[in-house]
């Protein structure tokens, strides 16, 4: 087993050099937006090329299979109503696996393709920490928007990356508040995957969990080929845990589920938006709390419509955090391009624009982006896997 990592202190500027670098900012990229737009219109005004979106993740696994149905619904969407001042989009997808090296391969591709003005990706935290560093790199760099690459690792790793997703901190918070006032623990066992999107999950939920008194937390880091028997051994026999909290992925989280369940361990088992679709698993998810910045059941006409035209395009399949969040990406993107031009450098710099003055308006909820391109003031939740879906847990709603 290895030792928990230590907590990251991170430093923020003050909320008035904030709005003075915001206001600085937007004076200066006022006439560039402008200018780009201009020269991106008379370059393409004739044109009926389309216009190319790159998406890439596990496309091949169910995290990611979600993730570009929502892209092909919005893609398909915004051609039905005119495409961008007359040009189609087109999706074009490549698979990372979910692995760094292929993410790094696919970036390479996507960012020197002819014809691409952005990238929905990557899914996952790690794939997104490298690719955006060869998004950003390069002689003709390319905006990517991750739906849900969490870790707060992402932040600031290229000036071209962005995400519509909360980071971990918000995750691992409300996952601390739930356990500790809903369901009343006091000692709890946290399974955490050691990697970016784990560790984020576990710092955050420790840095909130530990401001009680007569708090405790056992701290359980593994990475994948563990022994999942004797983990539950040792959560079981040793921790005298009240609750169980699983930073990890989906992957790991199914038989950490199964082992608990199978040796009559009945603690309130609680883990970060990771294990997404793990509902889908049956009776071994029956139960389970899973934190979730969007959930199928938002309230609003907007996500209604999304979700009854993702119903009817899929089989009745409903959307989850990642297919929404690809699904706003697009929206967002056709925005930002009927209003500036498909070039790069004008996506970009309309993106950083898109702001507390100039929101989105999504699915997910509204979107905003800080001067590192992370989504700000979106909301986490806690939802409860019952009969197969993730609804609001007790008190969410």
């Amino acid at each position: 087993m290895l030792s928990p990592e230590p907590n990251i202190t991170r430093l923020t500027d003050s909320d008035r050099a904030r709005s003075l670098r915001r206001a600085v900012r937007r004076a200066i990229r006022a006439l560039p937006v402008v200018l780009l737009a201009a020269a991106a219109g008379l370059s393409c005004a004739d044109s009926a090329d389309p216009i190319i979106i790159g998406l890439a993740g596990p496309v091949k696994e169910p995290r990611g299979v979600s993730m570009e149905l929502g892209a092909r619904l919005a893609v398909e969407e915004v051609n039905r109503a005119g495409g961008i001042n007359g040009r189609p989009l087109q999706l074009v997808v490549r698979d990372d696996g979910g692995e760094n090296q292929r993410a790094i391969a696919v970036a390479e591709e996507l960012r020197d393709m002819p014809g691409l003005a952005a990238v929905i990706g990557h899914l996952n935290s790690g794939a997104t920490l490298v690719a955006g560093k060869v998004y950003s790199s390069g002689e003709n760099p390319v905006v990517a928007i991750s739906p849900s690459a969490s870790s707060p690792e992402v932040t600031g790793v290229g000036e071209w990356v962005y995400r519509v997703c909360p980071t971990d901190n918000e995750h691992g918070a409300a996952l601390a508040r739930y356990v500790s006032g809903r369901l009343g623990a006091r000692r709890v066992a946290v399974v955490y995957l050691n990697e970016p999107y784990g560790r984020g999950v576990f710092d955050a939920f420790q840095t909130e969990f530990m401001r009680l008194e007569d708090a405790a937390i056992v701290p359980y880091p593994v990475l994948p080929g563990v022994d999942i028997g004797v983990l539950v051994e040792h959560i079981q026999a040793l921790s005298g845990a009240q609750a169980v909290v699983l930073a990890t992925d989906r992957a790991m989280a199914e038989p950490v589920l199964r082992a608990l369940r199978g040796r009559g361990v009945t603690l309130p088992v609680l883990g970060g938006d990771g294990l997404a679709g793990i509902e889908a698993e049956g009776a071994v998810a029956e139960g389970l709390f899973i934190s979730a910045a969007y959930l199928y059941l938002r309230p609003g006409s907007r996500n209604s419509e999304f979700v009854s035209s993702y119903a009817a395009a899929y089989e009745g399949a409903v959307p989850d955090h990642r297919g929404a969040g690809a699904y706003d990406i697009v929206h967002l993107l056709a925005r930002v391009m009927r209003e500036h031009g498909a070039d790069r450098d004008a996506v970009r710099l309309a993106l950083n624009e898109v702001d507390a003055d100039a929101p989105f308006e999504g699915v997910t909820g509204r979107i905003m982006f800080d001067e590192n391109g992370d989504v700000v003031a979106k909301d986490v939740l806690v939802g409860v896997v019952h009969g197969g879906r993730i609804g609001y847990a007790e008190g969410q709603d």
